[in-house]
């Protein structure tokens, strides 16, 4: 019998077989396979239980995928001689493998974790596997269920008020930051100045500086900005005059008097190297340099991890991606060390830089680097992907950069007097490029001429230039990972989602480079900012992140915590927000309760419609202009379902949010058997419109590419969705693609699995 290692990625399975040979089965759990059910009250999937302080999860697998996986890995456990679980290890991954010991009925498996898909990482984490962490997956749990107490809670006062589809722990704080600086922009008020400048004969431009001492200023060269455009021109100014008088009285006296050089200095100064990357530097980076977005940089960045095909073998071409530790592994510095006497030995310093951690750092990783320094970017540029072997260099770069000598700047300041007036100019040139060979983050040389103190110049010209001052710019993506990482916001496996569901939920727009809060982005922002005013604070979301990674490492038990935080302080925000928008919520001509179901078609709150000849005691319609759409309970699929006439597709059909490529309507899942196997596919869910010569082709199946394909429309686009009302996304109404549960019912349903 083999062994067998379970991971989250089936792209890793080839890279890590090859390194274990035969004895070994590689298989793989597709990511989360499991979720908590959409059941119970307001659909949270759990219970509180607050006498005993215990929360009851119940757990479903997930559609699609969750049953075939299952059933794949339980018939693998029964040939295999020894499991190990081998998924990521960070707090999602260890979640992943306490799933995978529930559902797979594994006694004490082993767990092994490893930074890098190298043999000598894997065979190592192996030799070395522990118990599954219980403390982790506890911060994993409280995580699921914290995002689901508020998404679920809070999100149906935003679709019944601002229209907008959801709201969440995180990604609200994220609307908040980008709408915020959108009413900042827009109450700007803008004030004219005047930057006066003079020109010399020999060869350079000062710029007015007043009358008086002059004072310091920080030098930007010293600070390293990973969002900031590369090689930005910086833009130098004089100091700000606020009338066109002045400016031409300045300019009459230096023409007036002659210019002295009254002080000329200059010194070398060192500019130490960056660190290696984290998730979020990567992250801005590749925005900046590559034009890649988060959610872009992160899958390509999974590609490199989990292995590509080279000559001499699959190889995992960097360590895990989702870190937020500088830190480097002593073999990897030394491997630099060694790569640098040989190739650049100027490059070796007296003294390697030590790059601090962050305050919230969790470093459970090493920083982002190559796992082989000798695979160079441009050995392997013929067997990646464009994207790949960009982002490859960028990675390889920033490592060995690192690990260099710092570079040298000759900086230079020169202050002169004419009459009453002061004039300056500032000049750097870069002497020594030291880590700059590999990874440039210096603005262009600016040359002056060697000047001496007492000196009289040349005036060649003097004059002014009417400016206006600037509203603060919207933030590019990079920036908005920035600012989210700097204020404790989400963890780095949650940056580009997080930018993402903005994007999704059309909450933003992204024009060119720079994001910007649409319409709904803006009112859904104000309904939460009035009704729950501390979601959108930074420094409390910021707090659940600590409470996290304090139940993560046994400081804190989640269960009591999460109850004892929803009674004291969610549930009394909760009532005083729905009592401050009881008119908004509830109009007065209102008569039916709305639920927290979406209408498939529109995306307003479906009705709930008293009837007592059904299960549950009522039924849902749409009071939105959807004419004669309802759903009713199905106790057979635990579902809410569209209803289906006899005859010709008798069977009752779950609506999804993809558009039928003829009419636009929504297309519906239909079950068919072929070989003996449960399949489904798609066709269109107007029954009338089925019966139209016209959609006789509309038919999509699942194809080995899981993807939905058709014949005639080949693959189905994601991004196509009905035209009928406001349709919600694939994404953003997991109600309307997957089932439809119940918010509450008087008729006890049958549950998944309860683990407590």
């Amino acid at each position: 019998m083999k062994k067998l290692l379970l991971v989250e990625s089936p792209s890793k399975c080839k890279t890590i077989q090859a390194i274990l040979g035969s004895e070994w089965q590689v298989e793989a759990s597709f990511g989360h396979f499991t979720e908590l059910a959409k059941d119970g009250e307001d659909s949270l999937g759990f219970t509180m239980h607050k006498d005993t302080n215990k929360i009851e999860c119940r757990y479903q697998l997930t559609e699609g995928k969750g049953q075939q996986v299952v059933s794949k890995l339980r018939a693998a456990v029964k040939n295999a001689s020894e499991v190990v679980l081998a998924t990521d290890g960070d707090r999602e991954g260890e979640g992943i493998a306490w799933h995978l010991q529930q559902q797979l009925h594994l006694r004490n498996p082993k767990r092994a974790v490893y930074n890098q898909i190298t043999p000598t990482a894997v065979k190592a984490a192996i030799a070395n596997a522990h118990q599954l962490d219980l403390n982790l997956i506890s911060a994993q749990r409280a995580r699921q269920c914290l995002d689901r107490l508020i998404g679920f809670k809070v999100s149906p006062l935003v679709r019944r008020t601002s229209g907008g589809s959801s709201a969440g722990r995180v990604q609200s704080v994220a609307l908040h930051i980008v709408c915020q600086r959108e009413r900042e922009i827009n109450a700007f008020v803008p004030i004219t100045y005047w930057s006066v400048w003079t020109e010399y004969a020999e060869g350079f431009t000062a710029f007015y500086a007043g009358s008086s001492e002059i004072e310091p200023v920080l030098d930007d060269q010293d600070v390293t900005d990973d969002a900031a455009e590369v090689n930005a021109e910086s833009t130098v100014e004089s100091k700000r005059v606020l009338s066109e008088a002045e400016a031409a009285r300045i300019i009459q006296v230096a023409r007036n008097h002659p210019h002295v050089v009254r002080e000329a200095t200059g010194v070398t100064a060192q500019k130490s190297p960056l660190p290696p990357f984290i998730t979020s530097s990567l992250q801005q980076a590749a925005s900046v340099r590559l034009g890649l977005s988060p959610e872009e940089t992160m899958k390509v960045a999974q590609e490199l991890f989990e292995g590509v095909d080279l000559p001499n073998g699959r190889k995992g071409l960097i360590t895990y991606h989702r870190t937020d530790s500088t830190s480097l592994a002593p073999e990897f510095c030394a491997e630099v060390k060694e790569w640098l006497s040989k190739h650049d030995p100027d490059n070796v310093p007296k003294k390697t830089t030590r790059h601090r951690e962050q305050a919230n750092a969790q470093s459970a990783h090493e920083a982002i680097r190559p796992t082989y320094l000798s695979i160079t970017p441009k050995t392997v540029r013929d067997h990646l992907s464009a994207k790949q072997h960009q982002l490859y260099e960028l990675i390889w770069r920033r490592a060995v950069a690192s690990q260099c000598a710092n570079a040298l700047i000759q900086k230079s300041r020169v202050i002169i007097q004419a009459g009453s007036t002061l004039w300056q100019t500032r000049g750097s040139i870069l002497t020594f490029a030291g880590y700059t060979r590999y990874w440039n983050d210096l603005s262009k040389d600016k040359h002056i001429p060697a000047l001496t103190s007492g000196q009289t110049l040349a005036l060649a010209n003097a004059g002014f230039t009417q400016k206006q001052t600037q509203p603060p710019a919207r933030y590019s993506e990079a920036k908005l990972v920035q600012v989210l990482e700097r204020q404790g916001v989400g963890r780095p496996s949650t940056f580009a989602a997080i930018v993402k569901t903005l994007k999704d939920r059309t909450y933003v727009l992204l024009k060119g480079k720079v994001l910007e809060p649409s319409a709904l982005g803006m009112s859904t922002d104000d309904v939460l900012h009035k009704t729950f005013p501390d979601l959108l604070r930074a420094d409390f979301t910021a707090g659940m992140e600590t409470t996290l990674d304090e139940i993560s490492v046994g400081k804190l038990e989640w269960q009591s915590y999460l109850i004892g935080w929803h009674q004291s302080y969610f549930q009394p925000m909760l009532a005083r927000a729905y009592t401050n928008l009881g008119a908004d919520l509830q109009p007065s001509d209102r008569k039916n309760e709305l639920s927290d179901v979406a209408c498939p078609a529109c995306n307003h709150p479906l009705s709930k419609i008293p009837s007592k000849k059904v299960s549950g005691g009522h039924f849902l319609k749409c009071e939105h202009g959807c004419e004669n759409l309802v759903m009713f309970w199905s106790d057979r699929r635990n579902q809410w379902e569209i209803p289906q006439p006899k005859g010709e597709n008798a069977v009752t059909a779950e609506v999804t949010s993809f558009a039928c490529p003829v009419c636009g309507k929504p297309l519906a899942k239909f079950p068919y058997t072929k070989d003996g196997v449960d399949k489904v596919m798609l066709k269109c869910a107007d029954v009338q419109a089925r019966q139209r010569k016209d959609h006789a082709d509309v038919v999509f199946f699942w194809s080995s590419q899981e993807k939905w394909w058709s014949k005639k429309f080949g693959d189905l686009d994601e991004a196509a969705k009905p035209n009928l009302g406001k349709a919600s996304t694939s994404k953003e109404k997991k109600t309307t693609q997957g089932k439809l549960k119940r918010s509450s019912s008087k008729v006890a349903k049958p549950s998944p699995k309860k683990l407590s």
